[in-house]
């Protein structure tokens, strides 16, 4: 696939699909309705079982057992990428992700490891109904051995994916806000200053934006995903109408919580 100035979340996403598939043959992707020339509900599929037919995937609807043959491949080395429809159908793989694929090593006394990626679009705003336009991932925070990641157009999300593709040795729930898609990216806003922290070792960088020449602000706002640019607007619009300056905090790590670097940023604020 060409090298393209990426705008978007969907590009972003798109193009590091194509780059890791291209690079490492361990991945594979796996879902419902991914082939071309539809290439997944939210298009984020696009292109790859055209240039990739032997590991793209299409299967039955049924998403545990898209869960389940795809931790069975991480188990013998593969690097799965899920693509769950709509995230509102995490709901049908919950056993298979919580009490199997997160458990698997210590169940086999590390002897095996799961790197799999679920990747799903998340949240409502786009019309879909109230299966389809929930926010679920709180339901899946701090279930121990799994990473939940939720990018926004902060950043490259695309980076974030590859990270959690081919960076980890385990279970990734990978969130992916509805609105963000069609967002242009950006590393931060006119008038604010950005600060990214990804040391300590946080595997997903935390983002901290705050007005620029303001020393002292009057108090923090914390979000991810789609809410970003919602607080964003409100951060403004406090500034502009009620003199209130606020500063804003975006997680991409959603679960583990990185406690190291919110302390930091928290004593930075103080």
């Amino acid at each position: 696939m060409p090298e393209n100035k990426i705008q978007t979340v969907m590009e972003s996403l798109n193009q590091a699909l194509h780059a890791m598939m291209e690079t490492d043959r361990r991945v594979v992707v796996i879902g419902e309705d991914i082939l071309d020339p539809y290439g997944g509900a939210f298009k984020i599929s696009r292109g790859l079982s055209a240039r990739f037919p032997e590991r793209v995937l299409s299967t039955p609807i049924s998403e545990a057992a898209i869960v389940g043959l795809a931790t069975g491949m991480a188990m013998r080395g593969f690097r799965p990428i899920v693509e769950i429809m709509f995230g509102d159908f995490l709901a049908l793989a919950a056993d298979q992700i919580i009490n199997h694929a997160t458990k698997f090593e210590w169940m086999y006394n590390h002897q095996v490891q799961v790197p799999l990626v679920v990747r799903t679009p998340m949240g409502g705003r786009r019309g879909y109904g109230p299966t389809h336009s929930q926010s679920l991932e709180k339901h899946f925070l701090g279930v121990p051995g799994l990473w939940v990641v939720a990018p926004s157009f902060l950043g490259s999300p695309g980076a974030l994916l590859q990270k959690a593709t081919l960076g980890l040795d385990a279970p990734v729930l990978f969130v992916e806000n509805k609105s963000c898609y069609s967002q242009s990216l950006v590393d931060s806003a006119p008038g604010l200053v950005a600060n990214v922290y990804d040391d300590d070792g946080v595997q997903f960088p935390t983002h901290y934006l705050h007005h620029e020449n303001v020393t002292a602000s009057d108090g923090l706002i914390f979000c991810h995903g789609g809410m970003v640019q919602f607080c964003l607007d409100s951060m403004i619009k406090l500034r502009e109408c009620e003199g209130l300056f606020m500063d804003i905090i975006v997680f991409s790590q959603l679960s583990p919580v990185p406690v190291r670097t919110l302390r930091r940023i928290l004593e930075e604020w103080q």
